[in-house]
């Protein structure tokens, strides 16, 4: 059996009965009589305040905003801002290396989110994660040197501290002097200036006139420039082709050519097919020529004729192999 149950009327004068079915899983909740706040079987009703302008009907049933959810989450943030204060505080009492880093860990985001600020213009091979590690380096330095006694927020001054460490280190790294990374900039700019205004390259006396410089410093600034243009060999040629490096399309020149590798071998069986083909003592003649290493003098006492003979042998067997070699070929 239903209970009919008082329900606020939708333009706030009166009320309307709605007939609200038990629920058997769940206690039946109170409500709050629109006539009176006397009590039902010995329990008080309590009735949940909408918000204003909040919608207090759905499917029929009042609906309730959970308000005190949303001051609990406020009084959590207000809690951390408060508890971060008060370590600020201690911190400044005591310089407690523990307490410090806390705040690290507090401000950790602050250092990749600077890191990857940075590390936007930078070449492919520049690995974010180093660039964190030098601003951990800078995030520290900032805990240890600020006074929160001025007021100052702490994220704004500790972002350009990170940032100026992780500069600090890439400059460090970096085998070219400032001076030069200046000039290349101001070149850069002025190829950009004339390209635009001339729509077209620059030749170099106009982009001496362009810098103010003569025609000999700009080229005296090129071989200082080059240096600014060294690539890194695990830096990808072609990421969006298979992925190789430039190391990979460097030239060995130890290595063997397959290619010529291969013709040497087909030359040597052609040869090998050749020899074969020739009469016996011409066959003979060849064999300890060029490959017993002797002379015409040893191979005549070895075939027991003259060595004008054995010159003539050398030359038909010769010819021979030329014509043979020349069939296949064509062949």
């Amino acid at each position: 059996m239903t209970e009919p149950t008082p329900v606020p009327d939708a333009a706030g004068g009166g009320s309307r009965t709605a007939t609200v079915p038990p629920e058997p899983a769940l206690p039946a909740p109170a409500s709050k009589q629109a006539s009176n706040g006397h009590r039902q079987n010995g329990a008080p009703r309590t009735e949940a305040t909408p918000e204003p302008g909040a919608d207090t009907h759905v499917n029929g049933t009042p609906a309730a905003v959970p308000t005190a959810v949303t001051r609990a989450d406020v009084r959590s943030g207000d809690d951390v801002e408060a508890g971060i204060v008060a370590l600020w505080r201690s911190y400044g009492e005591s310089r407690d290396q523990s307490q410090r880093d806390r705040l690290v860990l507090h401000y950790a985001p602050l250092v990749k989110y600077v890191a990857g600020r940075v590390g936007t213009g930078l070449p492919a091979h520049v690995d974010v994660a180093d660039l964190i590690q030098s601003g951990i380096f800078g995030l520290v330095d900032a805990i240890e040197k600020f006074e929160p006694e001025r007021g100052l927020k702490f994220e704004t001054y500790a972002m350009q501290r990170i940032r100026g460490a992780i500069l600090d280190d890439l400059r460090s790294q970096d085998w070219v002097p400032r001076s030069v990374r200046s000039r290349a900039r101001d070149v850069e700019r002025a190829l950009e200036r004339l390209g635009a205004k001339l729509q077209r390259t620059p030749t170099d006396r106009e982009l001496a006139a362009e810098l103010k410089i003569g025609l000999a410093e700009l080229r005296e600034l090129y071989g200082q420039l080059q240096l600014t243009s060294v690539v890194a060999l695990d830096e990808l040629i072609a990421p969006n082709k298979g992925g190789s490096s430039l190391a990979e399309s460097l030239p060995d020149d130890a290595a063997e050519d397959p290619v010529a590798s291969l013709v040497d071998q087909d030359s040597r069986r052609q040869l090998a097919d050749a020899i074969a083909q020739l009469a016996e003592r011409d066959r003979v003649v060849v064999t300890l020529y060029y490959f017993e290493n002797l002379t015409l003098a040893e191979i005549g006492k070895v075939l027991g004729v003259t060595e004008s003979r054995v010159c003539q042998l050398h030359t038909r067997a010769v010819l021979r192999l030329r014509t043979k070699l020349n069939e296949q070929s064509e062949a």
